[in-house]
């Protein structure tokens, strides 16, 4: 049976649209996980990544947010995949097609990351604390990419690239856009080699990044736990309404957020200095401890003993450096 002419350009259309669809998933694969917007605040939206290993949930383990202006949207962190920065740029359009100016990046760590590409793709200007370039510019940054283009597979890949950010900052700034003012307070290498705050003024509503893990274990990482500690102490929260954190639920009880990551930092430190102050074996010390009050939270068996154990290394290069 032969098709009539129109019948077959209308296939032919079909196809041809199918493929460039196909192509443009290529970019981009989709992912399956789901990503549900919270509304915070007039203007503050987040998505809250589930709490695992960072190759858990295609990668979705971290938190992100915008905030919606009339001059256009600003957005917190971008998530640990191209492809889960492209389902967030979806979101955010399903609430404003106002352009995404200013990209404000929390730390660099790959979980947090890996999204920029696609909103600098876009003209957004990206900023973020000075020790970005610490870490753009260690090995363990190219290491840590080739690494997720193996362990999260289709969605990181051979076009997955690092961003270097347009604004380095290396002290707190502020800025406004759409009537809306925003502050940026640079808190130094506490979580990572550089941390930044957003505060969102009319709102006030804190993206607080990782120095805040909320209702779960941290992931410490190779940080500096006593300023990171220090940070933590000075924080101000009568302002706040709400504290969005880098990994957990938003936080209505500010205070108890930041006391919950204050303890379990305050609780390792003490146990692993202790441990090296006795000259203490690790396991040893590890073993004796009361993990208790953190045991049950999330993220616990995955991150704990390698936690402790970065402590306590840390301690022993503090207590050589008294």
């Amino acid at each position: 049976m032969k098709l009539m002419p129109n019948r077959f350009a209308i296939l032919v259309s079909i196809f041809f649209s199918g493929l460039s669809q196909l192509q443009a998933g290529i970019k981009y694969p989709p992912v399956t996980v789901e990503m549900p917007l919270v509304q915070v605040s007039r203007h503050v939206y987040y998505v809250q990544g589930k709490a695992g290993v960072a190759t858990d949930n295609e990668g979705f383990i971290s938190n992100a947010g915008f905030v919606v202006t009339e001059a256009g949207v600003v957005v917190f962190d971008t998530l640990g995949t191209p492809s889960l920065a492209d389902k967030m740029l979806r979101t955010i359009r399903s609430v404003t097609d106002k352009p995404i100016v200013k990209v404000i990046v929390s730390h660099y760590h790959a979980d947090h990351i890996y999204g920029l590409q696609v909103f600098k793709d876009l003209g957004a200007e990206v900023m973020a604390p000075a020790g970005a370039m610490d870490y753009l510019n260690a090995p363990n940054a190219k290491t840590r990419l080739e690494e997720r283009r193996f362990s999260l597979e289709p969605w990181v890949n051979k076009n997955t690239r690092l961003v270097v950010p347009d604004v380095l900052l290396s002290k707190s700034s502020s800025f406004e856009l759409g009537g809306v003012k925003f502050t940026l307070t640079v808190v130094g290498d506490a979580h990572s080699d550089g941390d930044l705050t957003l505060y969102v003024e009319p709102d006030r509503v804190l993206f607080s990044g990782d120095i805040i893990f909320e209702g779960r274990v941290a992931f410490l990482g190779d940080a500096d736990t006593r300023h990171w500690l220090e940070v933590l102490k000075e924080m101000k929260t009568a302002k706040l309404v709400a504290l969005i954190p880098g990994h957990g639920p938003l936080a209505r009880d500010p205070d108890n957020a930041i006391g919950m990551t204050a303890r379990y930092l305050e609780y390792v430190r003490k146990v692993m200095g202790a441990a090296v102050e006795d000259f203490t074996p690790f396991d040893e010390a590890y073993a004796a401890a009361d993990w208790s009050e953190f045991e049950k939270l999330p993220a616990f068996e995955a991150a704990n003993r390698r936690n402790a154990y970065q402590v306590y290394l840390s301690m022993e290069e503090e207590l050589l450096n008294k």
